[in-house]
């Protein structure tokens, strides 16, 4: 196990199953040294845990535990590709989209639901770039949806 993984357990998580894409793509793709994640969405056990828009239908604390489960599935997807997560050398980007009403700016709250993750399992090996954007609409109308850039060895 490596450490990654050791981390994750020590948060009573483990990686999901890797989600299904709803269109014409693959859940990640390498080239060189660098893996990119299609953009996930918050599934969890095969449904999203919420949907709508931030600073409407979804509460603050909802829209973080969104986040957070994307970056575990955009983990997922990873694993799936290159086998082991002690592989990543580095979380290099986050980007987090967040369906927003127009007066919500809480967008880089909400994306600190993936950052704080990505910190915990790999330290300051998950120390990224980030973009936190807001948007009208999502896939499937899910408040959030997460794209990971990784260095792997």
């Amino acid at each position: 196990m490596s450490d990654a993984e050791k981390n994750l357990a020590d948060l009573g998580l483990t990686l999901p199953e890797v989600a299904k894409p709803v269109a014409a793509y693959v859940p990640a793709v390498r080239t060189g040294n660098l893996v990119y994640t299609s953009g996930q969405l918050p599934f969890r056990d095969g449904a999203l845990i919420a949907t709508g828009k931030n600073g409407d239908t979804v509460e603050a604390d909802v829209a973080v535990d969104c986040a957070r489960q994307c970056a575990l599935n955009g983990l997922a997807a990873i694993k799936a590709l290159i086998g082991d997560l002690g592989q990543i050398k580095r979380v290099v980007k986050v980007v987090a989209f967040v369906a927003s009403t127009p007066d919500f700016t809480g967008q880089p709250q909400v994306a600190n639901g993936a950052s704080e993750l990505l910190g915990q399992v790999f330290g300051e090996a998950g120390e990224h770039a980030r973009s936190a954007v807001g948007v009208p609409v999502l896939p499937l109308d899910a408040p959030v949806e997460v794209e990971l850039i990784v260095e792997v060895a």
